[in-house]
């Protein structure tokens, strides 16, 4: 007979082993659910990934970012929009349900999309594929609603982008990278009466475009394939089939240029070049996100100044804030660096910046390459397994090109640059013209040519 302590010893081991098991067992599909499956229901492009765990996430994604808009401003107002009211449902509803649900609504857009979502308990997936659909062919767009709630929240945003000047200084950067189309301003201007364009009519003359079946596709997270089917063929059954006009952007083109903004309330530069598509874009470099790696920015050790190249250069500067980034897009990107702080630091530092550029187009070691591509693959698969990330880039695929975005395709592609690669892109950036935007005290900020740039 067994002792009570040979007992306990014998249990503990076995709940041990049966927790390694389950862990063991989830392990494997959890690490496989990260690529998305696609498919179709009543012509609606949808993708979706079951990822285990109990709440789920679903988005109409548009391709009805400022890139695709008629007018200044109808992307802001259309994403400020959802959740109004319905033909079946007033604001009032839609916000009490969601409460009693547990749940949180989203929207937001970027320059190529307008993503309206929402994060939810798995079971209550039909609700949430419903409300999107009435979201997309009931909403009322009425003149009051537009005057009494979404002008108003327009106007804050614009303010709060004037008052930015980091923000300012990038919003100048794109337009001066792709005038138009992806160069269009993140949110209207505030040297246009926003009423002059946006109006209830152009708004769903855009909806009626944005939500038309070519023009959005639907991506679930955490939801069964064939569940999502089952609901979005239920659900969506009014979509046009054409958009009220087409939504068109010509193919970007890279420019480049200066411009110098006065401001009074900071300090702030953006030193741009073409950079890389999303990789289910048309000309996708993945050697975009090493030379960002190997630029760096912030430290990812807290409490630790970092290593980066961009950081050494700039440590005599502590205030400073210093930010590599690579935005992506469907046939274009840009590769920015942006200096935030004193006029005289970010003046002194400009020119240090462009010469880590120079350094690394003349040669790179194995040993940077490696910290280079380990850093870059850690933040490309961070970012796609984020799920808000994942679903846009997954919706913009569909939509744009018909591929969805797979997670474990852009970990092979970092793998595969090489230091070639990245020393040809840098070489391009300083060969061809910059894109330079300087906002502040322009008497101390200097200019693109004074730092070694060609604008």
């Amino acid at each position: 007979m067994l002792s009570r302590s040979a007992l306990g010893r014998h249990t503990q081991r076995a709940v041990r082993r049966s927790w390694q098991q389950q862990n063991r067992g989830l392990a494997a599909p959890a690490s496989g659910s990260f690529a998305y499956e696609a498919g179709d229901a009543q012509g609606i492009k949808f993708a979706s990934r079951d990822i285990p765990g109990p709440v789920a996430s679903l988005a109409i994604v548009a391709k009805a970012g400022t890139r695709y808009q008629a007018f200044p401003g109808l992307t802001e107002a259309l994403q400020l929009y959802a959740f109004k009211n319905t033909e079946r449902r007033s604001t009032l509803r839609i916000q009490r349900e969601s409460e009693l649900l547990g749940s949180a609504l989203q929207t937001y857009h970027s320059r190529e999309n307008l993503v309206v979502g929402a994060k939810f308990l798995r079971d209550d997936l039909p609700y949430f594929v419903e409300l999107l659909a009435e979201v997309a062919q009931q909403t009322k767009y009425a003149p009051h609603v537009l005057h009494e709630e979404i002008y108003p929240i327009m106007k804050l945003n614009q303010q709060a982008l004037l008052a930015n000047t980091t923000a300012m200084a990038q919003n100048s950067a794109f337009g001066l990278a792709f005038h138009r189309g992806l160069g269009e301003s993140i949110n209207a201007s505030s040297s246009l009466p926003i009423s002059k364009y946006v109006d209830a009519e152009s708004v769903a003359d855009f909806a009626a475009s944005a939500y038309a079946k070519p023009s959005f596709a639907i991506v679930g997270n955490g939801v069964a394939q064939g569940e999502l089917n089952k609901w979005v063929g239920e659900f969506f059954t009014d979509i046009p089939s054409q958009p009220a006009y087409k939504l068109e952007s010509q193919q970007s083109k890279y420019f480049g240029g200066e411009e110098r903004i006065s401001h009074g309330s900071g300090n702030s530069m953006v030193i741009a070049f073409p950079g890389s598509s999303s990789p289910t874009g048309s000309s996708y470099k993945p050697e975009a996100s090493v030379l960002a790696a190997l630029l760096g920015g912030p430290s990812s050790i807290k409490w630790s100044a970092g290593s980066s190249r961009l950081l050494q250069a700039t440590e005599a500067a502590p205030g400073l804030k210093i930010q590599t980034k690579s935005d992506i897009f469907s046939d274009a990107g840009l590769l920015s660096i942006t200096l935030s702080g004193s006029a005289n630091d970010v003046a002194k530092n400009a020119k240090p910046v462009v010469d880590i550029i120079k350094a690394i187009a003349s040669g790179i070691s194995n040993e940077d390459l490696a910290k280079a591509k380990a850093l870059a693959k850690f933040k490309e698969l961070e970012y796609g397994q984020s799920t808000q990330a994942a679903m846009e880039l997954t919706g913009a695929g569909l939509v744009q090109g018909g591929k969805a975005y797979q997670i474990d395709e852009v970990g092979k592609a970092v793998d595969s640059v090489t230091a070639e690669k990245v020393q040809q892109l840098a070489k391009e950036a300083l060969e061809n013209k910059a894109s330079v935007s300087a906002v502040g005290d322009l008497y101390v900020l200097p200019y693109a040519e004074e730092i070694g740039l060609r604008v």
